[in-house]
Formats: C-alpha cells, sequence, structure tokens
C-alpha cells in the first residue's frame, strides 16, 4: 500500500520528545484496513516513509484511533524542515502479508 499526502510538523514534549506528523483521517482509514496483516504489536504499523530526497524505515504510532509518523533528527536536518512546516509524505506499507 503506497499513500501520499500533506501534514503539519507538531512537537510532542513528553518524556520522550519527539517531532511528528498526523496521518489525516481517510490515509488512516486505509490503513486500519490492513493493520491487523502488518502490525507487530501495540498498533505500531512497519512502514518506509518519503519525504522530499529522504526515505527512512520507521513505525507509524497509534494515536487517538489514528495514526502519527515520527521524524527523526537526521530526517528534519536533510530536509531543512521543523515543527509548523507543512511537508509532503509518502508512505509505503507492506500489505501483502
Amino acid at each position: 500500500m503506497d499513500l501520499r499526502f500533506t501534514g503539519e510538523i507538531w512537537y510532542w514534549r513528553g518524556p520522550a520528545p519527539f517531532y511528528f506528523v498526523t496521518v489525516p483521517d481517510d490515509a488512516a482509514e486505509d490503513i486500519h484496513e490492513v493493520a491487523g496483516l502488518v502490525t507487530y504489536g501495540w498498533g505500531m504499523i512497519p512502514a518506509i516513509v518519503t519525504i522530499g530526497a529522504t526515505s527512512w524505515y520507521t513505525a507509524l504510532w497509534p494515536k487517538d484511533g489514528g495514526y502519527i509518523v515520527p521524524l527523526k533528527a537526521g530526517v528534519r536536518r536533510a530536509e531543512d524542515i521543523d515543527v509548523d512546516d507543512i511537508v509532503e509524505v509518502g508512505l509505503s506499507i507492506d500489505d501483502q502479508g
């Protein structure tokens, strides 16, 4: 499954601070359809994410019935992006089981 969407980068200050982009509801619904086939526990969904020229392997985190994409510091530096920036995100999820 390949999905593309745009979203705003936001920062979570919790005990382990991190930057994220929220997956829009329509894309999250598509992911829900294959979640049982691909999750490795706790609702985490393995994916290859692409922003700009940078791709990396990560896992989407479940949040509020949807998903969020964690953004590593190296990705933010490589793409010169930060909080409140709007980015185009490509997700590739292997739903072939």
